[in-house]
């Protein structure tokens, strides 16, 4: 790759409209290992991202060295955060990936001020921190690193198998701080999964990794969200996505019913329209107007057909951190406020919508 004429601060010849002026970027990038993607790689001026909370917990901390996610998963919540930089939810959210090359570098003096009181850190809670274009730039190794040796708990949600690749450093870590990992994988059809999330690994790909992750000697949650109406709310799919699960080591399992913010909405529905048209107007009625989430009657329906499920699998049930949504840290912190986080968690809706973090880019 060629980086001539691609200097700090400069505006570059069809860098796409929000980017183009923007101080802090590096460069945009085209590979042919990553066809149809440009990274734009920018200077962040933070990392850590301060995420508003419930009452009784007023705030989590979140890292995301990347906005945009190349995993193109149409129901993604985080869509919306790419309107941010003037790019669409859609196509520029899974193929116009920003980078925070610098990420690991501002992180460690942040953790290292005297107002830092080492509160969990949940990465992977807007965009996947393992998507493939971390195979390119490897920031992860970096924020490990800083957080470890800075004694601050952290937790990773991911469908990305190229977790595996730092499960040496993620154990030694674990020595000396909480360290709690996820699975995300929620759907157990091969067709339908390729589908839905055409540049995701494969479930079985994800749960070889579960496995990987309990032979390093961790635990890990497998996140059986969105649970999608109609298409994986059968007894035979959740029954044998939960065997699937066990067999692998799952030490938990997580499940939502599948929630469309507005400007995810037309996205899903778009694909619904193309690949389940029958499905269309079921899912209307769900959805309407601005209804983000399921139905309460179904969101019940769907607990009263888990749960025994989960029971009769011999699986624990688990609980995403209330705030952050992601994993729910087991740091003596946490632990010690688990009785509101469990009630602030029950009061929420099955899933929960976070805000971006555009402080991390300007």
């Amino acid at each position: 790759m060629r980086w001539s004429g691609q200097e700090l601060g400069v505006e570059q010849g069809g860098t796409l409209p929000g980017l183009a002026k923007l101080n802090n970027l590096v460069r945009s990038v085209q590979t042919p290992e990553f066809a149809g993607i440009t990274f734009h790689e920018v200077l962040a001026k933070s990392a850590l991202n301060k995420v508003p909370g419930q009452s009784m917990m007023p705030f989590g901390w979140t890292i995301n060295p990347y906005r945009g996610c190349s995993h193109a998963c149409t129901y993604c919540f985080a869509r919306p955060t790419h309107t941010y930089l003037d790019l669409d939810a859609g196509d520029d959210f899974d193929r116009q990936i920003i980078v925070k090359v610098n990420v690991a570098e501002v992180l460690r003096p942040e953790l290292a001020r005297p107002s830092w009181r080492h509160e969990p850190v949940a990465l992977g809670t807007n965009t996947d921190p393992y998507q493939r274009a971390e195979g390119r730039y490897a920031l992860m190794p970096g924020i490990i690193d800083a957080l470890t040796e800075s004694g601050t708990p952290f937790s990773i949600l991911t469908k990305g198998t190229l977790l595996r690749r730092d499960l040496p450093q993620l154990a030694e870590a674990a020595k000396r701080v909480p360290v709690d990992l996820a699975m995300s994988i929620a759907v157990y059809d091969h067709e339908l999964q390729q589908s839905v999330e055409p540049g995701t690994p494969s479930t079985k790909a994800r749960l070889a990794t579960v496995t990987a992750v309990r032979d390093a000697g961790l635990d890990c949650a497998v996140f059986m969200m969105p649970i999608l109406p109609y298409l994986t709310d059968t007894r035979a799919h959740l029954d044998e996505a939960l065997r699937q699960a066990k067999a692998a080591g799952a030490s938990s399992v997580l499940y939502t019913a599948l929630h469309l913010k507005p400007g995810v909405k037309p996205w899903f529905m778009h694909w619904l329209e193309q690949e389940h048209p029958e499905l269309v107007p079921r899912y209307r009625s769900m959805y309407y107007g601005n209804n983000t989430y399921a139905p309460k009657a179904y969101r019940r329906w769907l607990g009263e057909r888990i749960r025994p499920l989960i029971r009769a699998h011999g699986l624990e049930r688990g609980r995403e951190d209330p705030v952050t949504g992601g994993v729910r840290s087991t740091a003596p912190a946490a632990r010690g406020s688990s009785a509101p986080a469990a009630r602030a968690s029950s009061a929420l809706p099955d899933a929960l919508s976070l805000p971006p973090d555009p402080d991390a880019l300007f």
